[in-house]
């Protein structure tokens, strides 16, 4: 220690970094009401971007970009219980109006409308990432004498040992920073392309041509996109519905009300400066929109044949070739979560649809039951006996295909442009009618029960019951697609908005498993599917419409780069079917609080990760922590915070 002091770096002001410091000072509140602590804490929070809501969220970006999750469930703090103290969701802060905080116009205005489903901008929720570090700063400085905080506007880059702690090197002249410990917050940072994207971007250079990898949506400069101009856009998910609105609402568009209902409630009236979007991902549809119900996970679902408890009771079992303590997804979680989505679909269809079910609702969801409550021994023979079910009782109802959900169009060609953009308009006019029925309609439902489902098994993930090639080759490989595709989708809005647009012919999609090409001698980009028979789309522009990749081993951070060149840190290796080692995507880590591994495997004692580098051990690292929830479930993130600071004072004395 320097003087005394316990000096604490933590880099990142974003999310993870405000939890932490939101669970320190709700720590040292706790210590202050017993005896005072005889301790001085010196805590440095480093980042060039504003403290709270740092990059990704940042204050200033437009308002057009919309969060993915509703007001009620994200949060960076547990829920406060009382009136000054530590703690504060989201949605406490939107219904006290700020807390107390001033805010402009535009944020007081749009806190103002807001429900509990309703979708904030980011801008918003970066307002309130901002007011809770204020508060923990605020409640940090109560003592001063206990505890002090600042924030240098730098980036980090590097954390070298010296003796017993460690050197921070800033950039922008502002030196080093001496620790004695170090927290890892720094959430999305940039990627190096892919040998793909970084194929594309030279010869885009060499041809003269606009190419746009991957990026932060606020930091795109969208006036480089030619009015009426056509451009080719890589990926139909949530990154894509950033690009179409700023190029089109962004752009003095405008949609108005229809009065024609769900599927058809908007109309697209164009400012004539829009460019033509022509999108194509591999599913060749956008990501599926949020039921219109103000809750994470719809009341009505529930999970009766999936637990934590149930697959741990699977787990002393072990999965094949493993020793008990581990699990398959294939072989012990999805047959029990594929039981619950089928439950909750047919239960949902025999409330809301009695005439599918000619020989009585109750005759078969008790069949039903029977069949999916069987013992789980380990093969699918149900899922044959649910299907002659369906088959038998009900043929009207049509049995519920899951995995298929993922590919709509599989294996179905289109004469042309016109009959594929005819058929992804349909399919959007029925989401968006399915979403407006919210708990009413049963394909929705069942994504729900998927939704709650995906909660469970990011528990398991974090608690390390599922072995290394399961994760790899089944959860990771068609999983994770699948249940991202469904589940996390846009709110309703956005489909409604892209149906309009696709009906004014401003977006235009190209087809499933698309094509990208780059023609040098024609000097234009080229995109075609092998679905769609029509000539390729050509433009000189094109954008890729995703988040930088967040893998430690391809990142562009100098920090991050550092510290795995010189061998303070490791990408965690898993091992795949084959037995062979791979990367994972986040840092090698061990411990709750998540200690840093060098390359000769000894953990760092002073540093910690929280976060999308911990990828490799959690799954799902991007999703907020869900206001209220326990640390174990889905408030894992502030209970790793948590864990963090509680380490961090011990440490300190």
């Amino acid at each position: 220690m320097g003087n005394g002091h316990f000096r604490i770096v933590v880099i990142g002001a974003g999310p993870r970094g405000t939890s932490l410091l939101e669970r320190l000072a709700s720590r040292l509140e706790e210590a202050r009401a017993g005896a005072r602590p005889r301790l001085l804490l010196d805590i440095t929070v480093v980042d060039p971007h504003e403290p709270g809501p740092g990059h990704v969220w940042a204050t200033g970006q437009p308002r057009l970009f919309l969060m993915n999750t509703p007001a009620l469930f994200p949060t960076v703090a547990p829920p406060r219980t009382n009136g000054a103290g530590p703690g504060l969701t989201f949605a406490q802060w939107c219904a006290s109006g700020g807390d107390g905080a001033t805010l402009t116009p535009p944020e007081a205005a749009e806190l103002a409308a807001l429900g509990p489903g309703s979708f904030p901008s980011r801008a918003l929720y970066g307002r309130y990432l901002r007011h809770v570090h204020e508060r923990a700063g605020a409640l940090l400085a109560v003592h001063p004498a206990v505890a002090q905080l600042r924030h240098v506007p730098a980036s980090a880059l590097s954390v070298r040992r010296t003796g017993s702690g460690y050197a921070v090197g800033l950039d922008g002249g502002h030196g080093t920073l001496a620790a004695d410990a170090v927290v890892l917050a720094v959430g999305h940072v940039p990627a190096l392309p892919t040998p793909r994207q970084q194929a594309a971007g030279e010869r885009a250079g060499v041809a003269g041509l606009h190419y746009q990898p991957p990026n932060v949506p606020a930091d795109v400069d969208w006036s480089a996109y030619p009015e009426g101009g056509p451009v080719l856009v890589r990926g139909l998910g949530l990154n894509f519905f950033d690009a179409m609105v700023q190029l089109t609402v962004g752009r003095n568009g405008e949609f108005v009300a229809t009065g024609q209902g769900p599927g058809r409630a908007l109309e697209y009236r164009a400012s004539g400066r829009e460019p033509v979007l022509h999108a194509a991902s591999r599913r060749g549809t956008p990501y599926r929109a949020k039921a219109a119900v103000d809750a994470f996970i719809p009341p009505s679902v529930s999970l009766r044949h999936l637990s934590f408890e149930a697959v741990h009771a699977l787990a002393a079992e072990g999965a094949p070739g493993e020793p008990p303590g581990k699990v398959g997804f294939e072989a012990h979680i999805w047959p029990l979560l594929h039981r619950d989505v089928l439950r909750t679909y047919y239960a949902t269809l025999a409330r809301t649809r009695p005439e599918l079910f000619p020989y009585g609702t109750a005759a078969f969801t008790a069949r039903l039951d029977t069949v999916l409550e069987a013992p789980h021994p380990g093969h699918e023979v149900w899922r044959t006996e649910a299907r002659r079910l369906v088959a038998d009782l009900a043929p009207e109802a049509g049995w519920l295909d899951v995995p298929a959900l993922g590919h709509p169009f599989a294996e179905r060609g289109f004469s042309g442009h016109e009959e594929y953009q005819a058929a992804v308009l349909e399919y959007l006019e029925e989401d968006a009618r399915g979403s407006a029925r919210g708990e009413d309609d049963a394909l929705k439902m069942a994504i729900g029960a998927l939704n709650a489902g995906r909660m469970v098994v990011k528990r398991m993930v974090a608690e390390e019951l599922l072995e290394d090639a399961s994760r790899l080759e089944e959860l990771q490989r068609w999983f994770e697609p699948l249940v991202e595709g469904l589940a996390s989708g846009p709110p309703l809005q956005r489909i409604e908005e892209l149906a309009a647009l696709a009906r004014a012919g401003v977006v235009q999609f190209i087809g499933p498993d698309p094509v990208f090409g780059l023609d040098e001698e024609a000097g234009h980009f080229t995109a075609s599917s092998p679905w769609v028979d029509a000539e390729p789309v050509t433009a000189r522009h094109m954008l890729e419409a995703m988040m930088p990749a967040n893998r430690v081993a391809q990142t562009a951070s100098p920090l991050l780069r550092q510290l795995q060149e010189d061998g303070m840190a490791r990408p965690r290796t898993l091992r795949d079917g084959d037995g062979e080692e791979v990367h994972g995507s986040g840092f090698d880590v061990v411990g709750e609080p998540y200690r840093l591994v060098d390359t000769a495997g000894v953990p760092h004692r002073g540093i910690f990760v929280l976060g999308l580098q911990l990828s490799s051990v959690q799954w799902g690292t991007a999703i907020a922590a869900e206001a209220g929830a326990s640390f174990a479930d889905g408030a894992r993130t502030l209970g790793d915070a948590d864990a963090t600071a509680s380490e961090l004072l011990r440490l300190a004395g």
